[in-house]
């Protein structure tokens, strides 16, 4: 007997922001196998008696091997369960699906996708502001700010990431964002560029700070949170609220 296994989307943090879709998945799961981030309240809906697995993996922190990971996903589906795999933000937005779903694949297991509220809308909502503007900010790009080794990727698009006309969103970027800000600069991009750095967004961590290209890159130089954050860059972060 096969099992079946969804991808959930938990979204940023807010229960509130979970769709009708994922709480169904949830209400019914035999397994939750969650990443750090859709942790806590988001956890409450699952079936009482699921079996409920800390699969996250955090920068700088002892975590499981994405083998193992989806290993535990092909396990659980080879007993005939109803899996969960909880992913925070959106599911097919830098949280490793691909490699999960192609071990599904490889064992002949089905799944679906639910998708979620990603970080990048959930943090442009907070701070009161669009993603996009007619004229001034037309083209939206999401960018990872580390590769496998945890360093700024060496193949990144630095004249389309410097373009002052879009809103661009640096996933995982607190480390390596001043690397990646050097380079912008160096590209033409305006250290004085409107930017805003969003942590623990539509939690009760929350944070947002407004600033410059410039002046992020200088503050996260010496910063040593460890705390999830994203950054957004361009012409509309100059009018983000502050919180």
């Amino acid at each position: 007997m096969s099992g079946f296994v969804s991808f959930v989307s938990s979204g940023p943090g807010d229960p509130e922001l979970l769709t009708l879709k994922a709480v169904d998945r949830l209400k019914h799961a035999d397994a939750v196998l969650f990443d750090d981030l859709s942790a806590g309240p988001i956890l409450s809906h699952a079936r009482a008696g699921a079996d409920l697995v800390g699969v996250g993996k955090r920068a700088g922190r002892v975590s499981p091997k994405q083998d193992h990971v989806s290993r535990l996903l092909v396990d659980y589906a080879a007993t005939g369960a109803r899996v969960v795999r909880l992913k925070s933000g959106d599911a097919g937005l830098f949280g490793r699906l691909e490699e999960e779903i192609m071990a599904l694949r490889a064992a002949g297991m089905g799944y679906e996708i639910v998708p979620g509220v990603t970080s990048a809308c959930a943090a442009a909502a907070a701070a009161g502001i669009p993603l996009t503007r007619r004229l001034t900010a037309r083209r939206v790009q999401f960018v990872t700010g580390h590769d496998v080794t945890g360093q700024l990727p060496d193949n990144i698009d630095l004249d389309a990431l410097a373009d002052p006309h879009a809103t661009t969103v640096v996933y995982m970027g607190r480390r390596t964002f001043p690397a990646l800000a050097g380079a912008l600069v160096a590209r033409g991009l305006l250290r004085e560029t409107p930017a805003l750095l969003a942590e623990g967004v539509t939690t009760e961590a929350q944070r947002l700070t407004l600033g410059t290209v410039g002046g992020l890159a200088e503050a996260l130089a010496e910063a040593t949170s460890p705390a999830p954050a994203l950054i957004l860059y361009g012409p509309l972060a100059e009018e983000a609220a502050d919180a």
